[in-house]
């Protein structure tokens, strides 16, 4: 409205849209896709050989070889194959059935579809689904959209957010008393806290299940993203295998994985898969029923996601232009998270674990009485008001931590590490002074 503001430009900070904050596409998944798209293209000399194999391939796969056909409702055959392969891979020779794997609409229809097959029951033997806090809000979203019971547990902040057992326990059992806790969903790495589980964490996350009859979620979308020292990334699948039959052959298990994010970034595209195991076979079959009723998830989707999955393999001619992408993006990621928490920590009243993985800083900060009274008396949460405010002040749009779900008392934020490193810089400069101003004006 012509209101003259102290600052030239909104900083979306807000969302792990890794496009919209400048990072460029992977070459060899756009080429792909292209030639998918506009197959005219396959007798263009500017496209490399290995990825017109890949589009020829898919091609093939499609009705019409067309991907303005539908597929099967499970997704394209030749795609799973190459899920299943990538799985088997990437967990050091672990078996994965192609029967197995669910092509989706980016990780989060997966999700949404698989609670929607487990949730049943009134009253309180209404499904329960245990979910850690700080979540990411599709769950929540989903847990009241379907009608079931949110079960919630803690992850422990002072030990960089990690998992405990003890806290699962707690929650559990408190919750038999008003429903019937079935799910337990695990975010690893996490969003919004970008903690990375370790082995032993999830050997004891897999034995609880085993023991309370759970139903595994594992969403591992952000399985790319690993940067701290010391730190690797471990599927579910993986560590359950491992555990000896007792386990594999019993433990219920659904994991996620996207296009959106990793270092490809490419939301646009909705794709995503789920690969879930020891599913009863009758159960099996409402789940294809279920995924029938939308017939399939884009088919452009499908391709992004097999390239994911399939992507050029050394002695291939895109390989090394492949490689120099894609380590890049995550050696890039990699500086942005250690700059956030290095920066955040000289901050006086924030404090910020380190940015394990995932593209997110959680930090926790601290808000003095008269800004929360202040906040009250315009009925907003907090850390609202305090977001709000430096927006308001800065352009810089964060998202508050009560929208993820945070200990009573505490507060927070999240933002993505996504911008470009000179344009993070003046974020978190800007952000220091923002927060320096704001203690002393509620002082």
């Amino acid at each position: 409205q012509g209101i003259k503001k102290p600052f030239t430009e909104v900083i979306k900070a807000n969302i792990g849209d890794a496009h919209a904050m400048g990072q460029r596409p992977i070459t060899f998944l756009r080429q792909v896709v292209a030639l998918c798209t506009y197959p005219n293209l396959l007798d263009s000399p500017s496209f490399p050989e290995d990825a017109k194999k890949r589009a020829r391939r898919i091609l093939q796969g499609c009705g019409g070889n067309s991907l303005g056909s539908y597929s099967a409702s499970q997704g394209i055959n030749c795609i799973r194959e190459d899920v299943a392969s990538y799985i088997k891979r990437r967990d050091g020779g672990v078996p994965a059935d192609p029967d197995n794997i669910y092509l989706t609409t980016g990780a989060s229809d997966g999700i949404a579809t698989i609670l929607k097959i487990l949730v049943s029951g009134g009253g309180k033997s209404r499904t329960g689904v245990m979910i850690p806090i700080p979540q990411y809000p599709l769950y929540s979203a989903a847990i009241s959209e379907l009608d079931a019971i949110q079960v919630n547990y803690y992850l422990d902040e002072e030990n960089c957010w990690a998992l405990d057992v003890n806290e699962l326990r707690r929650s559990l059992n408190e919750a038999k008393a008003y429903c019937n806790p079935k799910v337990l969903c695990i975010i690893n790495p996490g969003n919004p806290t970008g903690q990375v589980q370790n082995r032993k964490c999830i050997e004891d996350v897999i034995h609880f299940a085993w023991e309370e009859k759970l139903f595994l979620l594992a969403d591992e979308v952000y399985q790319d993203n690993v940067y701290s020292e010391g730190c690797q990334f471990h599927s579910f699948k993986k560590i359950l295998y491992e555990m000896g039959p007792e386990y594999y052959n019993n433990v219920e298990l659904a994991s996620f994985h996207s296009t959106s994010k990793g270092y490809m970034g490419e939301c646009g595209y909705r794709g995503g898969y789920m690969e879930v195991i020891n599913l009863h076979p009758e159960i099996k079959g409402q789940l294809v029923k279920l995924l029938s009723v939308r017939l399939c998830p884009p088919v452009s989707g499908q391709a992004a996601m097999d390239i994911v999955v399939n992507p050029p393999i050394p002695g291939e001619e895109s390989y090394s232009q492949f490689i120099k992408e894609k380590e890049s993006v995550l050696n890039n990621l990699a500086k942005k998270a250690k700059l956030t928490e290095d920066m955040f920590n000289t901050v006086p009243g924030i404090h910020c674990n380190p940015l394990q993985g995932a593209m997110y800083a959680f930090p926790r900060i601290f808000i003095p009485s008269k800004a929360i009274e202040e906040a009250k008396a315009h009925k907003m949460a907090p850390d609202m008001f305090y977001c709000m405010k430096l927006l308001e002040e800065t352009g810089i749009c964060v998202v508050p931590g009560s929208g993820f779900g945070q200990r009573e008392g505490s507060y927070h934020f999240r933002m993505t590490i996504l911008p470009p490193v000179e344009k993070l810089k003046i974020l978190l400069e800007k952000v220091k002074d923002f927060h320096i101003k704001f203690l002393e004006k509620y002082a």
